[in-house]
């Protein structure tokens, strides 16, 4: 088996050959993330796919990054390295099942997460992600009722930043929802002084135990401003990664071991460099398609997210 820098050289030729920028979320794997062009969380990430000028765009992350940026770049080639890699959280909401909840509140407006199927998007009035979801809330008058689909830890930190009292959907993120406040307490008490940063997808009672709730591009910024030598990372251990490149100086460990989100780990530098390359087949080379009616609803919603 070829070794990372070896696949990594491969894999970049074969970018230039077909003009393909390679896309890595936060998450993934740390050599698919030291071989992209560009990583980041899922705003970063669309604001990219939405301004590429590359023809093919290598998603490695999940499903519905990958149609988000098909939604926005309609014309460019999407491909995901790894097709088997999804979002449990996403799953647990349908457009049907929203369909059904806004039939019986006619007048509520729809703010969903990103972490959602471009068919659920199209039922949407704006998208948001963990980073901008108080923003997106808060530009809507204090009366108006909002559904907030799928996290409902996410939605709960939200109503409680903003004083809104939102319908939420019953979906969660399986990784974050485990996080305990055990372990929360386990790692301060093993690293004294240590600022927990906790990403609003876990549970009230952790965050209530947080120096700091804030998604995983606040917590890429958060050391720049903050001196302490030790962070506590209740969110998904691919982070850290980053996290040691940005600031080799502190010390970054995660809020337990198991923190880990089997889908993103799928995508691998070998996937990557069959999906790119000459003699691919259906289970190497996945291309990601929106159908023209939904894309164009989904659109709209995405287009606010970014604004």
């Amino acid at each position: 088996m070829a070794d990372h820098d070896d696949l990594t050289r491969e894999l970049r030729r074969l970018a230039g050959e077909r003009d393909a920028v390679i896309l890595a979320h936060n998450y993934q794997r740390p050599e698919v993330q030291d071989a992209a062009d560009h990583t980041g969380d899922s705003l970063e990430l669309a604001r990219t796919a939405a301004g590429t000028d590359a023809r093919v765009i290598l998603f490695c992350g999940v499903h519905f990054m990958a149609e988000t940026a098909k939604i926005l770049s309609p014309e460019k080639t999407v491909l995901m390295p790894e097709p088997r890699a999804g979002c449990p959280m996403a799953d647990m909401a349908t457009a049907g099942a929203l369909r059904d909840l806004k039939a019986k509140h006619p007048g509520a407006v729809v703010v969903s997460y990103v972490n959602t199927s471009a068919e659920v998007k199209a039922e949407t009035d704006v998208c948001c992600t963990s980073a901008n979801a108080v923003q997106v809330v808060e530009r809507f008058p204090k009366e108006q009722e909002i559904i907030f689909v799928p996290d409902r830890n996410l939605g709960d930190y939200v109503n409680r930043m903003t004083g809104r009292r939102m319908i939420l959907w019953p979906g969660y993120c399986h990784v974050h929802d485990k996080i305990t406040p055990a372990e929360v307490e386990a790692a301060k008490a093993a690293h004294p002084g240590a600022v927990v940063l906790a990403h609003p997808e876990c549970r009230r009672e952790v965050l209530e135990l947080a120096d700091v709730v804030t998604s995983t591009s606040g917590m890429l910024r958060e050391p720049g401003t903050n001196p302490a030598p030790a962070f506590v990372i209740a969110t998904e251990t691919g982070l850290i990664h980053r996290l040691e490149q940005l600031y080799p100086d502190r010390r970054f460990v995660p809020v337990g071991p198991h923190i880990i989100c089997p889908d993103m780990k799928l995508t691998t530098l070998e996937r990557c460099v069959a999906t790119l390359g000459d003699e691919f087949d259906e289970r190497t080379r996945h291309e990601v398609t929106v159908p023209p009616d939904i894309r164009e609803k989904a659109l709209r919603a995405v287009e606010r997210m970014i604004e």
